[in-house]
């Protein structure tokens, strides 16, 4: 679920933050550009876990800020196929179920990969939302998001970042600020085999 990965960057330093250990001011900067961003193929950046090495410091003619080149290692949340992880109930729509694991809130169980035979009902705590129910020898078993739920990564997939975000000319500014693109990962799961689903049905 989670890896090291190292990388390496070539990194403007802006000239304010000279006064503060190179180390350190680094890592900052770092930071600003890889925490909680996805990068291709690598998964989510949790943190910043070292540096590895720091060389340049070069000023350009007409810049005052130094240019280092750095390689470093980021922790990365990045899901396998198979793996079996727990996380909690955010949304449960007609298309199936929306999970959260507090820090990535982008993994979907679409219909046919719930537990099976199951039927929907309108969940009157949530306008437009639906529970999803398990049916089992004779016994309904429904997905409420009292309790975890255990689910299977079936595919993890890195759509592209949108151009544009359905802006309307017409909209205030404050408004167009709060729009925010798709997430560029997305992981789908399975709750459809034995011990999978709300951690309750299986005690």
């Amino acid at each position: 679920m989670f890896f090291l990965s190292e990388l390496e960057q070539t990194l403007r330093l802006p000239p304010y933050l000279l006064n503060q250990p190179l180390n350190e001011a680094i890592k900052g900067e770092l930071d600003s550009l890889f925490l909680d961003k996805v990068i291709e193929k690598l998964g989510l950046c949790i943190s910043v876990y070292d540096i590895r090495s720091i060389d340049g410091g070069l000023i350009f003619p007409g810049d005052g800020a130094s240019t280092y080149t750095v390689r470093f290692r980021l922790v990365m949340f990045r899901p396998f196929v198979g793996e079996v992880i727990s996380a909690r109930l955010k949304e449960s729509t007609k298309d199936g179920l929306r999970l959260s694991l507090g820090f990535f809130d982008d993994i979907y169980v679409p219909v046919p990969l719930l537990a099976s035979p199951n039927h929907s009902e309108p969940d009157p705590g949530h306008k437009d939302g639906v529970r999803w129910v398990w049916e089992y020898e004779g016994e309904n078993y429904p997905i409420d998001g009292t309790d975890e739920i255990r689910f299977r990564v079936h595919n993890v997939d890195y759509p592209p970042i949108p151009l544009e975000h359905g802006k309307d000319s017409d909209q205030k500014d404050s408004e167009q600020k709060d729009l925010k693109p798709f997430a560029p990962m997305v992981v789908t799961g399975s709750i459809d085999a034995d011990g999978l689903g709300p951690i309750s049905w299986w005690v």
